[in-house]
């Protein structure tokens, strides 16, 4: 395999021909000596001297990567349990494809990080990071025993070890927590200038940053909802019972709250997407997040509601069930080929039929 396109790769610039040429070497070739001792070269050449200023953040870097082994050991892309170890994650032809996006992680933070930016990286030693990939959801067990369901396009930051007086992580994306109980140390979701507290319960937050709303769902227990200013106290916006569904709407200020059918809020941690009297807008913006495609609806059909569960159903099979129980039509416009080499995302568009 050519090493540029591993470099293309990772730099999220590789074409679809580069991208199979990829996928076939670490499926076929991963496991010969060559390709096995040159990619172990690699590795090797890695760790930096005692000295370097690099150390620290490769320690770091080397913690996030055993993190998400654990992670990945626990539960596969269908939910079995499976028992992998580091070296036939390495060897494995099929679990190689794993192993490079995390060791690309850090060939690319390393090799491209220069005596003038790398004492302003600032790499907290505790600090660790899980992102759930646009298509996939992801779960993770936090120190204190607080289980978090990511969902897709989602990450969240947070301590190796809670220390001080609260459980703080930020959110980027949705997640759904079932916080370990601790009156002593309430557990903070942030996100922004929001923050969700909670001592030991089960809720859902919403906060994908090209939202307009941040909204928080409570399942079980008890929560407060938040909101800081710069030099000031934090202001309480609401306090959630069981059933209740709380929005801020990030460009007036507004706060909403309703009692709903918790079920059609965290569904998605079970592959299901529950749409109640839905509008079409709102059902094509979960899609195009979902699956990685742009979706834009005509006018004239806005009016359109949907109530519907899918459950992990391909994106053509949900688009042609929609054109059968309502009179719309969809086209599929192909992906363009971007200046860098990448491809553009898909590109759909629903009119009246």
């Amino acid at each position: 395999m050519n090493k540029e396109i591993l470099i293309n790769y990772l730099n999220n610039s590789c074409s679809e021909e580069e991208f199979e040429e990829l996928t076939r070497w670490a499926k076929n070739k991963v496991a010969t000596d060559v390709d096995r001792h040159w990619s172990w070269d690699y590795w090797n050449n890695l760790e930096p001297d005692e000295k370097s200023l690099d150390k620290q953040k490769y320690e770091v870097l080397l913690h996030k990567i055993h993190h998400e082994i654990n992670l990945r050991q626990r539960t596969g892309s269908n939910g079995k349990l499976i028992r992998l170890t580091i070296v036939a994650k390495w060897i494995n032809r099929v679990a190689a494809i794993l192993i490079l996006p995390l060791l690309g992680v850090i060939l690319y933070l390393l090799s491209n990080t220069t005596p003038q930016n790398r004492n302003s990286s600032g790499v907290a030693v505790d600090s660790l990071e899980v992102i759930a990939p646009v298509g996939s959801r992801t779960t993770v067990q936090l120190a204190d025993g607080t289980q978090v369901h990511l969902n897709y396009g989602s990450r969240i930051k947070y301590p190796r070890n809670f220390a001080g007086r609260s459980r703080e992580i930020k959110l980027s994306g949705e997640a759904y927590f079932n916080v370990a109980h601790n009156p002593k140390k309430p557990f903070v979701v942030r996100t922004g200038n929001m923050n969700i507290k909670a001592l030991g319960t089960r809720f859902n937050v919403q906060a994908y940053p090209s939202d307009n709303v941040i909204a928080t769902t409570l399942a079980e227990g008890k929560v407060m909802v938040g909101k800081t200013f710069p030099g000031k106290a934090e202001t309480v916006l609401s306090t959630l019972a069981p059933g209740q569904h709380v929005e801020y709407d990030k460009t007036t200020g507004k706060i909403s709250s309703s009692m709903v059918n918790v079920d059609k809020y965290i569904a998605w941690k079970e592959g299901r997407m529950v749409f109640d009297n839905t509008p079409i807008t709102e059902v094509t913006r979960q899609l195009g997040r979902k699956f990685n495609v742009d979706i834009e609806v005509a006018e004239n059909i806005s009016y359109l509601t949907y109530t519907v569960t899918f459950i992990d159903d391909p994106l053509y099979l949900i688009l042609d069930l929609m054109t059968e129980t309502t009179p719309i039509t969809y086209y599929r416009f192909p992906r363009q080929k971007l200046p860098d080499g990448s491809f553009s995302k898909q590109r759909i568009m629903i009119e009246k039929r």
